[in-house]
């Protein structure tokens, strides 16, 4: 029985919105029943029209949509929403259909501010429905692997993690010359506080401790406003201190002129180190002291790689997978959790089966990295604590 899903945002002019509808179409257990595609009621039923929807699952706004939506048979109705509007949406839909009885998944960042994600996360534990984001890179397979060679010992206790996030598209002033990705992203009313930091920032940081298992507990941060005229930070750059004792830095820019979306992983412990990078993501790279520098690629008949990490892959190896694949990959995760829910209600608030890799924990977390990156910049690139 296929998952019904409705959205909020992801209409014309949206490269996002068609991304997740890709990727939840993939595996073939999700159906589209409804969505409000757009502030604009006209943009939203055309959008519908284009995505075959029937013309009363189309609304002209998310207030809509969940009102409407709530009203139906429990067998008819949508049974998760995706949010994928501009950032200062994210909190309040997200709350309204969690209240409304609906399971979340929304792209990141969860909110504006470490206040509100703190109350999302309240919401999410009183109305025990699943929740989840879409930090996308952790979907790919080998960052799977990555993530249980970490865990299982492989490099000894970690000592040293390196990520960067460089992009360049924001390097000229595109929201004076029309592009409404760019208006939004750098609006601090719609995007929050953060620019860089809140765009990819959190994107790396959340790889980090996905990756080694370790939470960062400290930083010092600088962030910098790079073009004239624009209200927040394009690029930044901080330390990092994490539970266990090791160091770390974190770099994110979006005015490296002439890269894409290049974000890597470098970690390294006692006794090895691994590197992973979007720019060849079905790579891991394993480094030892000896310099031996072995590669380990994705693929599902791939018998050196972990169980896990198998299922993850969904071609033999050599054939690419890439962005939609790990999307979908999240997408997987989160009906296991909903499916799971319906089994055992509460089951995805408790974190009893948290197969979703971002999950309420991470919108706080990522709010705290947002918010303690800021405070450290504010008060002179000091160093300051994580506050979750």
């Amino acid at each position: 029985m296929r998952i019904r899903m409705g959205m909020a945002g992801g209409g014309e002019g949206a490269f996002i919105g068609e991304i997740h509808r890709a990727a939840a179409r993939l595996d073939g257990e999700i159906e589209l029943v409804c969505g409000a595609f757009s502030s604009s009621p006209q943009v939203s039923r055309r959008t519908g029209a284009k995505l075959g929807l029937a013309p009363e699952r189309v609304y002209g706004s998310w207030e809509h949509l969940l009102a409407e939506e709530a009203l139906l048979p429990a067998d008819s109705r949508m049974e998760f929403l995706c949010i994928v509007t501009p950032n200062d949406l994210h909190f309040p839909i997200a709350v309204r259909a969690l209240e409304a009885g609906f399971h979340v998944l929304s792209d990141k960042p969860a909110t504006r501010t470490l206040a509100e994600a703190r109350q999302l996360a309240g919401v999410i534990a009183r109305t025990r429905r699943c929740y989840a984001l879409t930090h996308t890179y952790l979907g790919y397979p080998m960052v799977a692997e990555a993530r249980v060679r970490v865990l299982n010992g492989d490099i000894g206790a970690v000592r040293r993690l390196q990520v960067d996030y460089s992009q360049g598209w924001l390097s000229q002033r595109l929201e004076t010359q029309g592009n409404r990705q760019a208006l939004w992203r750098t609006d601090p009313e719609r995007a929050g506080a953060g620019g860089s930091i809140g765009d990819i920032g959190v994107h790396a940081f959340n790889l980090a401790e996905y990756v080694s298992g370790l939470q960062v507990t400290q930083l010092c941060c600088e962030l910098g406003v790079t073009v004239p005229g624009r209200k927040l930070d394009d690029q930044a750059a901080a330390f990092l201190s994490f539970d266990n004792g090791a160091r770390g830095t974190l770099t994110a820019s979006q005015v490296s002129a002439g890269a894409e979306n290049d974000l890597t992983l470098r970690i390294h412990g006692e006794t090895g180190g691994f590197v992973w990078s979007h720019r060849d993501p079905n790579s891991l790279h394993l480094l030892s002291p000896a310099g031996v520098h072995r590669i380990l690629r994705a693929g599902s008949d791939m018998t050196d790689l972990h169980p896990d990490t198998r299922a993850l892959c969904r071609t033999p190896a050599g054939h690419p997978e890439g962005f939609i694949e790990a999307f979908a990959n999240l997408y997987r995760a989160f009906l296991a959790d909903i499916r799971s829910s319906a089994e055992a209600p509460g089951a995805c608030a408790s974190g009893a089966r948290p197969t979703s890799p971002a999950t309420a924990s991470a919108a706080v977390r990522g709010m705290s990295f947002i918010d303690a990156m800021i405070r450290s910049n504010a008060a002179g690139q000091r160093w300051v604590a994580l506050e979750c």
